[in-house]
């Protein structure tokens, strides 16, 4: 398991965002690194995890539980084939590419290091929306990124560090129970029935879907 490709992103001025000033950070080529990786704050007031990578809407994006995106090659290319286009590493908008990882299987809560410093956290999937609609160009994207269940994930920063294409993968932690990024996913989006299992992966779950699995609990009790 290994980094196949580090990306960063730079504010772009587009058509097809509703941030506030029309610019995004989701165009992120790789870069040799090494890039520094930190947690970045709370969401809202952080940006990226990544140093020099530009996260322009605040509103949903970054933060210290969404810090890093990851996305498995495998996903890409499996992507590339429905799709019938070959698509570049940082395609999706996400910082690490990787190889070998099921990164969509990982658990949440589940710890990598990437190289000899960096650990991160697992926390969710990647909710698509408009802009990454209009970047990847393709009709009917959003429906067709949630039906697929495939979503990439989130991490947080827990020992911060610099990282660089090449570097390994190395699951650190493995939760005991079976909240999956793929799972957390599909309750969030297309079974919130879901959301009760959910709760197993407790904490390390990204706040806001911690919240709306508790609230769903509540509501559905007794």
């Amino acid at each position: 398991m290994k980094l196949l490709s580090l990306n960063i992103g730079r504010p772009r001025a587009v058509p097809y965002t509703d941030q506030p000033e029309g610019v995004t950070g989701i165009d992120k080529r790789p870069v040799d690194g090494p890039v520094r990786v930190t947690a970045p704050g709370p969401k809202g007031v952080g940006a990226s995890g990544l140093a020099g990578d530009a996260v322009c809407d605040l509103r949903h994006h970054g933060g210290n539980d969404q810090a890093v995106y990851a996305v498995a090659r495998e996903d890409l290319d499996d992507w590339g084939r429905e799709l019938g286009r070959p698509l570049a590493s940082g395609a999706f908008g996400e910082n690490l590419t990787t190889q070998g990882l099921d990164v969509s299987g990982a658990r949440i809560g589940e710890r990598w290091r990437v190289g000899s410093e960096v650990v991160l956290e697992v926390t969710c999937g990647r909710i698509p929306c408009r802009t990454f609609q209009g970047h990847l160009g393709e009709q009917r994207w959003v429906k067709r990124f949630t039906q697929k269940g495939a979503p990439g994930a989130y991490l947080r920063v827990i020992e911060p560090g610099d990282i660089r294409a090449g570097d390994p993968i190395e699951v650190v932690h493995r939760p005991d129970h079976e909240v999956t990024v793929a799972l957390a996913f599909r309750a969030e989006t297309t079974e919130r029935a879901l959301l009760k299992r959910v709760l197993a992966a407790g904490d390390a779950l990204h706040p806001e879907l911690l919240e709306m699995a508790e609230e769903y609990v509540a509501r559905h009790s007794g």
